[in-house]
Formats: structure tokens, C-alpha cells, sequence
């Protein structure tokens, strides 16, 4: 009964962390997407035109992720960090 009990919490966890928080952007200029894969402190951005993602990186705010991003790949209008989504007031920080 232990061990059935073990594997249902399992089960239901799955889901969960299968659906880890996105690491997301859109690009203000798609012409500024890098051809592959940019690495920026441990997460690696993959671009098609101008939406990017990327999976890993540090653990670390938003608004910094989101700083040091832009100055690799150019100026973004929207920004989403391990799930937090930037507003407008942020994204003009970030690109600032």
C-alpha cells in the first residue's frame, strides 16, 4: 500500500515539473536574431524570427535575466523569466 501510495504522489508530481516555467522573448527587431543557439548565464536562447526561447539558466530576478539577454541579442518587447512575464514599466528598464 506504501509503495502504491509513493508511486500516485509520483505520478501526480510528473505533470508539474514537466511544465517548468518558460523562458521566453520577443524580439523588437527579428533581423537581430542570432543565427543558433546564444548562451546567457546558463540558459540557452534559440530564436525562430522573433520569438525566442530558452530552457535552463541561473536562478536570478527577471529584470536582470532580461538585461543581460538584451545586451546580446538586441532590444526585446516582451520578456518571460522562469515564468514571470515583465510588464512595460520593466521592459523599458530592460532595454534602456
Amino acid at each position: 500500500m506504501r509503495a502504491f501510495v509513493i508511486a500516485a504522489v509520483l505520478a501526480l508530481a510528473a505533470p508539474a515539473v514537466a511544465q517548468a516555467p518558460a523562458n521566453s522573448l520577443t524580439l523588437a527587431d527579428a533581423a537581430s536574431a542570432p543565427a543558433g543557439r546564444v548562451i546567457v548565464d546558463g540558459a540557452a536562447w534559440s530564436c525562430e524570427g522573433a520569438t525566442c526561447t530558452a530552457s535552463g539558466g541561473a536562478n536570478q530576478p527577471a529584470g536582470r535575466a532580461c538585461k543581460r539577454v538584451v545586451a546580446r541579442v538586441g532590444k526585446v518587447t516582451a520578456f518571460t523569466w522562469k515564468g514571470q512575464a515583465l510588464t512595460a514599466e520593466q521592459l523599458a528598464t530592460c532595454n534602456a
